[in-house]
């Protein structure tokens, strides 16, 4: 399904990381979508865990699988994120679903930070999220993929 004039879509980490970094194949593809995205009526969501995960990988060094971004420029990327990106929190509800979550897909390690995505996004009502890693959203019903293009 493809979202209409008024739909939120959730952007997750790799969106982010890869409008950042010029040497990413999909780089303009992903800059496109945060610039243009009031034009085409989309509202563009993420939460603090979209964020956090960008500044780590986004400061850590570029032979750790970074980019090597020093802190300020990450921290800046961040704001100017933030005037496309509206910023959703994480209330009590996102806790409880999560736990659902873990428990239905009976998950483990890294894979709760995909859920608590998912359950972010259930807990404001968002269904569409444009992400990179689409095999790791499979298992979530709730969630439909967002083509970037």
């Amino acid at each position: 399904m493809v979202p209409k004039v008024g739909d939120l879509v959730f952007v997750d980490t790799n969106i982010l990381l890869t409008a950042t970094d010029e040497s990413r194949p999909n780089h303009n593809a992903a800059r496109q979508l945060i610039a243009e995205s009031g034009s085409r009526g989309l509202h563009l969501a993420t939460s603090g865990q979209v964020l956090r995960e960008y500044l780590v990988v986004a400061t850590r060094p570029v032979d750790a699988n970074g980019l090597g971004l020093d802190t300020r420029d990450a921290a800046d990327n961040v704001t100017a994120f933030l005037r496309y990106i509206g910023l959703y929190e994480e209330p009590v509800a996102v806790a409880n679903s999560l736990r659902r979550l873990g428990l239905t897909h009976q998950l483990r390690g890294k894979r709760f930070h995909d859920a608590n995505i998912v359950a972010t996004m259930s807990a404001h009502g968002i269904r569409f999220l444009v992400t990179e890693n689409i095999s790791d959203f499979a298992c979530f019903t709730d969630v439909e993929i967002v083509n970037r293009q």
